[in-house]
């Protein structure tokens, strides 16, 4: 079945006729890497897929590509075939893989527009993506016929079972929950604290965060082969310590005053005496990883971080001492605002060294390329003040990066990852 949206009939219009795997179901199961261009390397890819994985339906939209390229062949346009992938992580690391692929594709075979072939809903919201970079004269979604009947559901279920996206949801939070239900009965906490954990969890599922909180821990360093590694193992130890610290203060108090504002008070003390080693710790672990991946100007960012960090920690502090009555509601106004100054210090500070930097390298017109070497356009404009570099782009759209993206500063080129 095939839906169709626009056309043009102008053959002296360059038409590429492109395939998508953003789940990137290629490599996983052939171990062969896209971009694919050419009938000859597409076609061989869909066969490399159909015979790891016959029942996979994104070796099917490959040879519905190839089909589809042979039919403008054979009616006079000038026609190519290619096959992007993304990632089987999904979301932002599949959209930027897809991007970079299209782009490496289009510096070797000029397209006036292309032609989209997908296999359903998930590839389609690339869609934006594809738009941005190259115009698409029509959309051809390729479904199985026999997928389309109710008793090949049972099979269909099976097979999305075996991906990890679908695993890790359906196998993967039943048994955290089961495992953290028995950690909690096994230390005697009761259900209060896999159910705090499991709202946590909606919470941030529910207003999109999880994402990027999955990419903030992808960019960290856990490896033995990583000098950061020793900091965030450290950083871990020390905020488990004060998980418990802050666990026997509540316990010891309420058994004591059985006063429970008091003991919350005096658990959120114990947590926050441990606090600022496990958050110096962590920030030393990530400058060295940014130091060592060549992002300069992230370690800028840390420093405002540290400063947002400090004016969080003195008011906390300060209030529990206040609910402890150990200082005066003037002396917690006074740390407050001293906290504010330092923080706000500390923040400028960064601020200051990055636009400093930022001036003396000389950005503006040099050319911007990937880690890969494909370029990217130009920049036509430093954003000092926000940290940013707007992008005239190969194919004439501005894009805006976020200085922290830079790799490396060569005379001639700016790389970006």
């Amino acid at each position: 079945m095939a839906i169709t949206k626009g056309g043009n009939k102008d053959k002296d219009e360059r038409l590429l006729v492109l395939a998508i795997d953003v789940d990137n179901d290629l490599y996983r199961k052939t171990k062969i890497s896209g971009p694919l261009t050419g009938r000859a390397q597409v076609l061989n890819g869909a066969k490399e897929l159909a015979l790891a994985d016959p029942q996979d339906p994104d070796s099917n939209t490959m040879f519905y590509a190839v089909k589809f390229y042979d039919k403008l062949k054979d009616e006079g346009y000038l026609a190519n075939v290619a096959t992007i992938t993304g990632s089987e992580l999904e979301g932002y690391h599949a959209d930027r893989e897809v991007a970079r692929q299209l782009e490496l594709v289009l510096e070797s075979n000029k397209s006036d527009a292309c032609i989209l072939i997908t296999d359903g809903a998930s590839d389609q919201r690339v869609l934006p993506i594809i738009e941005s970079r190259l115009k698409i004269n029509s959309v051809q979604v390729v479904t199985l016929k026999q997928a389309e009947s109710l008793e090949n559901t049972y099979f269909t279920i099976l097979e999305k079972l075996k991906e990890p996206h679908y695993a890790r949801i359906v196998f993967g939070l039943p048994a955290v929950l089961l495992l953290l239900f028995a950690i909690s009965y096994a230390i005697g906490t009761g259900w209060q604290l896999p159910v705090a954990l499991i709202g946590l969890y909606l919470l941030i599922k529910g207003f999109g965060l999880e994402e990027a909180f999955i990419n903030s821990f992808r960019g960290f360093g856990f490896s033995m082969d990583r000098m950061s590694f020793v900091f965030y193992l450290t950083s871990m130890m020390f905020l488990v310590a004060g998980i418990f610290i802050s666990y026997g203060n509540y316990t010891s108090t309420m058994k004591i005053t059985g006063a429970q504002s008091l003991a919350i008070a005096n658990a959120i003390e114990g947590f926050l005496i441990v606090l600022p080693i496990v958050l110096l710790l962590f920030l030393i672990g990530r400058i060295i990883d940014v130091r060592s991946s060549r992002h300069v100007f992230r370690t800028f960012k840390y420093g405002i971080y540290m400063g947002s960090s400090v004016i969080l920690w003195v008011i906390l502090y300060a209030f529990t001492e206040w609910l402890n009555s150990q200082i005066y509601f003037g002396q917690l106004l006074g740390f407050t605002l001293a906290s504010i100054v330092l923080g706000v210090a500390i923040s400028s500070g960064a601020g200051f060294l990055r636009r400093q930097v930022l001036l003396s390298k000389r950005l503006k017109d040099k050319q911007v390329v990937n880690e890969l070497g494909a370029l990217i356009g130009r920049i036509s404009k430093v954003d000092v003040k926000h940290g940013r570099i707007l992008i005239n782009t190969s194919f004439g759209n501005p894009v805006t990066y976020g200085v922290d993206r830079i790799t490396d500063i060569l005379p001639d080129r700016v790389v970006i990852n």
